[in-house]
């Protein structure tokens, strides 16, 4: 997990929500990714994605069989999509998302019993770092915006 925060920090130096996530098969990492969608103009850059295309070029398939991901924020309906059909067996969460995440708070696609593939979750691992890395990027981002909406109301005058 503390690589997945290294690699939140490459998204946190980009101005985008830091989130960031591994891929690891036999000890070793084979794919790491961050949050990029406003950097790449891309709905599909989440940090999962981008380290999953990584990991099955590594292994030279799409089918992580051996693999655990590790990430730094619990994911999204489309991450945790491919999540199962890549076939990854275990999932290691830094914190949960309740607006939007789906290995447990929303939904739980990882554990649906429909599916072909289920997934084992590990959850809570650096969750304060992780948690508290996300909630300093949106504290920071309420404040700029706060002051940008001043700055473009103009100075307040007396009497007006």
């Amino acid at each position: 997990m503390k690589e997945a925060l290294r690699q939140a920090r490459k998204a946190l130096a980009l101005g985008e929500v830091p989130i960031g996530c591994v891929i690891v098969h036999e000890d070793r990492i084979i794919g790491r990714g961050y949050n990029r969608r406003n950097t790449d103009k891309s709905t599909l850059s989440h940090a999962e994605m981008n380290a999953i295309k990584k990991a099955a070029r590594v292994i030279g398939d799409w089918r992580l069989e051996e693999c655990t991901i590790y990430v730094t924020l619990e994911p999204c309906p489309m991450c945790a999509g491919a999540i199962v059909q890549a076939r990854i067996p275990r999932c290691v969460i830094g914190c949960m998302n309740p607006k939007a995440g789906c290995a447990g708070s929303v939904t739980n696609l990882l554990d649906m019993k429909g599916f072909n593939h289920q997934v084992s979750v590990t959850y809570g691992v650096l969750e304060e770092a992780c948690s508290t890395m996300l909630k300093d990027f949106f504290k920071a981002l309420r404040q700029r915006d706060a002051a940008r909406k001043k700055m473009k109301a103009g100075p307040v005058t007396p009497g007006s």
